[in-house]
């Protein structure tokens, strides 16, 4: 495989919040995961702050 079929790490980052448009409630950052909850449902967790919500 070659190097230039391998997206970098930050250019999957970019894309992935591109496709949420999420922002985290508390501190407005970008970095949002999406997580799976408790009782199957989704949640997400900003990577920047580590505020969680559902």
């Amino acid at each position: 495989m070659s190097a230039s079929s391998v997206e970098e790490p930050d250019e999957l980052l970019a894309a992935a919040e591109a496709r949420t448009g999420l922002s985290c409630p508390s501190c407005g950052s970008p970095h949002v995961a999406q997580v799976l909850g408790d009782n199957g449902g989704i949640s997400y967790v900003c990577t920047a702050c580590g505020h969680s919500w559902s």
